[in-house]
């Protein structure tokens, strides 16, 4: 009975090292695209100030160039 809990034993153990490395493996994936969607937000966000931005200066160039005409 003993030489059979001994193999069962040590089997259970290292299971639970690959469990615990799988576990470890995807914590570390969630934790990588987490940071890859905060720098996309990011990136998302100063896309947006630049096109408003131009917008800006597109808005003043064309009064200025109304103002011109005038």
């Amino acid at each position: 009975m003993k030489r059979m809990l001994i193999p069962l034993a040590l089997v259970a153990l290292l299971s639970g090292c690959g469990v615990a490395e799988t576990a470890s493996t995807a914590a570390t994936i969630a934790e990588s695209e987490a940071e890859q969607a905060k720098q996309a937000q990011q990136m998302k966000t100063k896309i947006e100030q630049g096109v408003e931005a131009a917008e800006q200066t597109a808005a003043q160039q064309r009064k200025a160039a109304e103002a011109a005409g005038e």
